[in-house]
């Protein structure tokens, strides 16, 4: 791990959707270099007609993050637009240049790279795979395919990737493991927390880690996951990911769960429904350089 009084600070944000959002906009602004890690599985709205055309990545929680780190730009600002009428209608602009540069340059991370450049971004967006994947949950009876499904499912017990050994870019590796903090989460808990570390390319490089893993706990029970944090832990234990700090609300009435440290601290909005990236990023700068935080 860097020395954080001499030298530039590293995080690596996993996750996808607006949690992972929200996770970079609280990390930009305490860390020198920022890496999100994103899962590629999306199969709805405007990314899956995108897969179901061109065969390439989901581009919605790429684009996210993009809008996250990206500078004041039109760009930038227009990313998350919709066209409103004919065939690319629902479509936001971002997904559509995120798909053609993937589509032309056949280079995914490289083609990452170039829309980062574009929208000015003060970090590196990475996917969690290098092929298009897709999810699959297993409920105990029988299994359901694709993110939405998996959303929607009840009793999920279990969750993989599909093809199961699709692998993470070396590119993505390196961030995880050189990272001074890593932070997963919030969001969705099967699609957005868990399916961003399903690879096993990248559950290696969470086990050798030299930074803290950091779990940002939802603000209240999302419909995905189970009721109780305990049973996150769980879950993320068997599938190969075990945080050194659960970091909660301290206005949270759920129950703090035996295992890693826990931190407290005030991370909501005014709504109380969503996380404040000024606060959020606050808590979590309190726990660099140190393998777990105090309170």
């Amino acid at each position: 791990m860097s020395d954080l009084h001499s030298a530039s600070v590293g995080v690596c944000a996993l996750g996808g959707g607006h949690g992972l959002a929200t996770s970079l906009r609280a990390v930009r602004s305490y860390a020198d270099h920022v890496t999100a890690v994103v899962s590629i599985a999306d199969d709805g709205g405007s990314s899956g007609r995108i897969r179901s055309a061109m065969g390439g990545p989901a581009p919605g929680d790429l684009r996210r993050c993009f809008e996250a780190l990206g500078d004041a730009s039109m760009l930038t600002a227009e990313m998350g637009w919709r066209f409103e009428g004919g065939e690319l209608a629902g479509h936001a602009l971002g997904n559509l240049v995120i798909a053609g540069l993937v589509a032309a340059s056949d280079d995914l991370v490289s083609a990452l790279d170039e829309v980062g450049r574009l929208v000015g971004a003060i970090g590196r967006v990475l996917p969690a795979t290098s092929v298009p994947v897709d999810l699959v949950a297993d409920t105990g009876e029988w299994e359901v395919e694709g993110q939405v499904a998996v959303h929607r499912a009840v009793g999920v017990v279990g969750l993989r990737l599909s093809p199961i050994d699709a692998t993470a870019p070396p590119e993505t590796v390196a961030a995880i493991e050189g990272a001074d903090q890593i932070v997963l989460g919030p969001g969705s808990f099967f699609t957005s927390v868990l399916a961003a570390t399903l690879s096993a390319d990248v559950q290696g490089a969470l086990a050798r880690r030299s930074g803290p893993l950091v779990l940002v706990a939802n603000l209240a029970q999302d419909r995905e996951g189970p009721v109780e944090l305990a049973d996150h832990l769980r879950l993320l234990d068997e599938h190969g990911v075990r945080p050194d700090v659960l970091l909660m609300d301290d206005r949270s009435d759920r129950t703090p769960p035996i295992g890693p440290e826990v931190v407290r601290a005030p991370l909501a909005g005014r709504d109380g429904r969503v996380h404040d990236p000024v606060q959020l990023g606050s808590a979590l700068a309190s726990c660099l350089g140190r393998r777990g935080c105090s309170e």
